[in-house]
């Protein structure tokens, strides 16, 4: 299951490992369209990759630590550094692909 971050837990949750952040909100669109394809990553690939997601509008803190201004953005993370950065909506197997390179 894709894990409900914040901005207390974010860091913690993503500090090892392969991580995949999916920041969205529930107004935007393109968002709606990217959550599926990021549960259908994490049962495919949840063993060895961590899936969470982070509400920009109840998670601002966050979210402007890393400047994100486009959403859905999905932030990828290795060991708890920032490895990958994608913009906007991007189809199952270009994410999995890009996060194939890191593991």
């Amino acid at each position: 299951m894709v894990k409900e971050l914040t901005d207390a837990t974010f860091e913690q949750e993503t500090s090892q490992g392969v991580t995949l952040t999916d920041f969205w909100a529930t107004w935007c669109g393109p968002c709606r369209m990217q959550s599926p394809v990021v549960e259908d990553l994490d049962e495919e690939m949840g063993d060895k990759v961590s899936f969470s997601k982070v509400d920009v509008d109840a998670n601002k803190e966050v979210a402007s630590n890393f400047g994100i201004m486009s959403i859905p953005t999905l932030l990828i993370k290795k060991d708890g550094e920032v490895v990958d950065t994608l913009v906007g909506y991007h189809p199952k197997e270009q994410i999995q692909a890009k996060l194939q390179q890191y593991l």
